[in-house]
Formats: C-alpha cells, sequence, structure tokens
C-alpha cells in the first residue's frame, strides 16, 4: 500500500513517513498538492494546515482514494468542507500513529467490501436480468410468504424489493444447519430472505413458522405452506432451467432428478415429475440416479 504524505513541515513528513515504513507501508512525501496530484496513490494524508496551497482541489481529483485530514484544530475550513467534497476522515495533530493506522485499516477494509457489494450486484443483476417481473413493488407488504414454480423468480422480486425500499437483506436458507443463528443474528432493522423451508421435517417447519413471528421477512416456498401469514402466489411460465436448449423427457427426468433427490423425498418428486413412485425408480434404474449415501 502506497501512501502519500501532503505535508509542508517536512520534519513532520519525514517523522510520519518514517512510522509508517516501520509497519511496512510505502510512503511518499510532497510538500505541493498539484505535484501530489500527479501520483497514484492508495492513501493520501493531506495537511489543512498549507498557506497557498489548494487542498479542494487534490480532494476532488482523489475522492475516490482514502483521504485522511492532518488538522491542528477542527473547524469548517480544516474538517467540515474538505469531507463534505471527498475527504474519509480526519486525525488532530499531533497523534499516534497507531491511531493513524487504525483509520487506515478501517476505511481499507470499508474499500473493499464496497468493491465485493458492487460486483456481487453486479453479478446478481446480470444472473437475474432475462427473469421478468409483474408485481409492482409498492404492492408487496411484509412479512409475505411466496408459493412459487421457480425460486429464482422470487429471488428478483426480493432484490428488487429490498432495492427499491432500502432494505438490509440477511439471506437464510433453511437446508443449512446454521439458520438458527442466521435469523436470531440478524440486525433488527433487516428483511429475511427465507428459502428451502420444504427441506425441513413437519415439526421443524412449524417451528419456523412460529420463530419468524418476530421478524419481517419474505418466505419462498416451492410448495404449498399452511400458515396464517399473508400468503401470494408468483408463477412462471419461463424456462425453469438456464439451458439454451430443449431437454428430451428422459433428459429433463434426468436433470430434475439429480438437481432435487436430495431437497425432496420421492413421494414429492414423482408428484412434481408427474410421474408414479414405480415410474420414479425404473428412471433411476434406468439412468443410475440413486442417491449417494
Amino acid at each position: 500500500m502506497k501512501i502519500i504524505i501532503v505535508e509542508n513541515e517536512l520534519h513532520l513528513a519525514q517523522s510520519i513517513a518514517s512510522k509508517l515504513s516501520e509497519h511496512n507501508f510505502e510512503t511518499e512525501i510532497y510538500s505541493s498538492t498539484k505535484e501530489a496530484m500527479k501520483t497514484n496513490g492508495d492513501v493520501y494524508l493531506l495537511s489543512t494546515n498549507m498557506p497557498g496551497q489548494n487542498t479542494d482541489q487534490l480532494i476532488k481529483a482523489c475522492k475516490d482514494k482514502i483521504i485522511i485530514l492532518m488538522v491542528n484544530y477542527i473547524n469548517n475550513d480544516t474538517v467540515s468542507i474538505p469531507l463534505k467534497l471527498g475527504a474519509k476522515d480526519y486525525i488532530v495533530k499531533p497523534f499516534m500513529i497507531e491511531e493513524l493506522i487504525r483509520k487506515i485499516a478501517h476505511y481499507q477494509e470499508f474499500q473493499e467490501l464496497k468493491k465485493k457489494t458492487e460486483l456481487y450486484q453486479e453479478y446478481m443483476d446480470n444472473l437475474l436480468k432475462e427473469i421478468i417481473i409483474d408485481v409492482p413493488m409498492d404492492t408487496i407488504q411484509t412479512p409475505l410468504v411466496i408459493e412459487t414454480n421457480y425460486q429464482r423468480l422470487i429471488d428478483k422480486v426480493v432484490f428488487e424489493y429490498a432495492k427499491e425500499n432500502d432494505k438490509l437483506l440477511t439471506f437464510v436458507p433453511l437446508s443449512e444447519k446454521t439458520w438458527k443463528e442466521k435469523i436470531s443474528k440478524s440486525p433488527n432493522d433487516s428483511l429475511l430472505y427465507i428459502t428451502e423451508i420444504h427441506t425441513l421435517k413437519k415439526a421443524d417447519r412449524e417451528y419456523v413458522l412460529t420463530l419468524i413471528t418476530e421478524y419481517d421477512f419474505i418466505l419462498c416456498s416451492t410448495s404449498g405452506l399452511e400458515c396464517e401469514f399473508n400468503t401470494i402466489t408468483l408463477n412462471t411460465d419461463s424456462k425453469l432451467y438456464d439451458q439454451n436448449e430443449i431437454l428430451t423427457i428422459d433428459d429433463y427426468v434426468k436433470f430434475i432428478v439429480n438437481s432435487f433427490q436430495y431437497k425432496f423425498p420421492d413421494t414429492e418428486l414423482s408428484k412434481k415429475l408427474g410421474i408414479s413412485r414405480k415410474s420414479l425408480w425404473e428412471k433411476r434404474r434406468k439412468f443410475d440416479l440413486f442417491k449417494k449415501k
């Protein structure tokens, strides 16, 4: 990580650079904001006590970087205005180098999380872009149970709803062993997105429905679910799997069995395929689709 120190007090700048070097940071020192603007640092330590220097231009030019103001005192000119222009934080001189490193580490972690969030958002948008929903978001009221024949349709509904209503999502797939902990530790202002309730036994399903009465949620169910919560049905006739080809009947059966045999018992799986349990067993034998123990 390269840290650009912009400070006209050379002795102070060298002292900061020396201490940062001891913690394995690469540093460069500049006494001119114009020169500093030509650099490509990760962090800018910018003194606000530099007569004749235009610090505002440097902040605007490098606002995507981590800019920490080094100030002698706090007022509008040294802190408030620079923060509005894009600086991330400030530290009052004299300061302990450990406090400065803590601030740098904090904003570095924040930037990394921001990049990851943007990546995941871009990926989800691309993954769901072909799915069309015709449900106005202002008609959705949580808590809500949505029954569907295609979970990805509800994925898009939930993400669109969370985006439009500025909701923090907590994803709770009930097939995971940690689902109880996820629910109990979810932030108070988050919206639970609960899926795969069909993987639970009847007693556990009833427990879930009792537990979530204290939470705001959208629960997606791919099979009928008896409950007292507001319930709507959203189905689609669009593709049920992400392949750009028409499958044969046998290929379709193999696809469905391979994808869902560990999520549904054979009784429900055969019902969803529209065949008898005997026919399902024959398909398993024909295509060697038996469950692995």
